[in-house]
């Protein structure tokens, strides 16, 4: 091989303390964000490789800190983050290599998330009652902002919506539907009159294409983009692009069921991935994000 990997080899060799010496390298396909490969070292060892610009390299550390703190609730099998860096090409992350299989157990994967949810912080950290993170992240390739608030509709307004608006305004965003998101995110108390969110581990960006199973049939979760939030947006966002089925919800339920009102804060929640689907890819997700804003505002007027 070339020396392209040069500086990941010499990283994991310092990392796992022994001499690393890739012979493969597969370029693989399915990420609109980064380049991902495979590569094998001359012990048929292999590795899971993300690569971008060395600008990006705070994206991957985060994605190391989500990992670990998913992995951290014994949840769901994860792929283990190893070491992340940078030269003057591009920054890279390196994972252990799952050999994944898109088909899930929609059971499975259900109790799997329950019990990521209920899964609650040391009774020693002081942030216990709070949402938010430790550290920004991205949701795709846009920033999240994750300053703890410990009111979780202050939360949701400033770190979520009104973040997000504003950056759609910037982008083209008609004037008359940024006007009215900011309206929603005025009103949000209306709907949480009976309910109280408590602060759940999430993934943060928890669609069909961020699951898998590994060999074995467990669930595999991957992509995060974490904080601790009402638990609601994690269910919220399975069914906005679909591959959940009723076995998926019905054994969620089982382990820990969603209050009545979720019906209706689904569409709030996801409001905030189709206004950043706008912020990423531009075209028809405005005219739906207004479409969504006007349903929710007619609840409140």
């Amino acid at each position: 091989m070339n020396g392209q990997w040069r500086t990941v080899e010499k990283h994991l060799s310092r990392v796992l303390d022994k001499s690393i010496q890739f012979q493969n390298s597969r370029a693989l396909s399915g990420g609109d964000i980064n380049n991902s490969f495979k590569l094998t070292d001359k012990n048929n060892q292999q590795w899971f490789i993300k690569t971008n610009q060395p600008s990006l390299l705070h994206m991957f550390e985060a994605e190391s800190k989500g990992l670990e703190a998913l992995n951290s609730s014994n949840s769901f099998r994860l792929p283990k983050p190893i070491c992340h860096g940078d030269n003057e090409h591009y920054s890279y992350l390196v994972l252990e290599y799952l050999d994944l299989k898109p088909h899930i157990s929609q059971k499975l994967t259900g109790q799997s998330l329950a019990k990521m949810h209920r899964f609650q912080r040391s009774l020693t950290d002081n942030t216990k009652r709070s949402f938010g993170w430790e550290r920004n992240n991205t949701i795709g390739s846009t920033a999240q902002s994750n300053r703890y608030h410990k009111d979780w509709l202050s939360f949701w307004k400033q770190e979520r919506l009104q973040f997000q608006l504003n950056l759609a305004l910037s982008n083209d965003y008609p004037f008359i539907d940024y006007e009215n998101g900011l309206k929603l995110a005025e009103n949000l108390n209306t709907f949480f009159s009976n309910y109280s969110p408590q602060p759940s581990l999430l993934h943060g960006d928890l669609w069909s294409g961020n699951c898998a199973s590994d060999a074995h049939g467990n669930p595999v979760i991957f992509d995060p983009a974490v904080y601790w939030g009402d638990r609601e947006t994690d269910i919220a966002m399975t069914e906005l692009f679909g591959g959940f089925n009723q076995d998926f919800y019905a054994a969620y339920n089982a382990d820990y069921p969603l209050d009545p009102g979720y019906a209706t804060r689904k569409q709030l929640y996801n409001l905030y991935h189709i206004l950043n689907h706008f912020n990423l890819f531009g075209g028809g997700y405005a005219s739906q994000a207004a479409r969504m804003t006007n349903t929710l505002l007619a609840q409140i007027l």
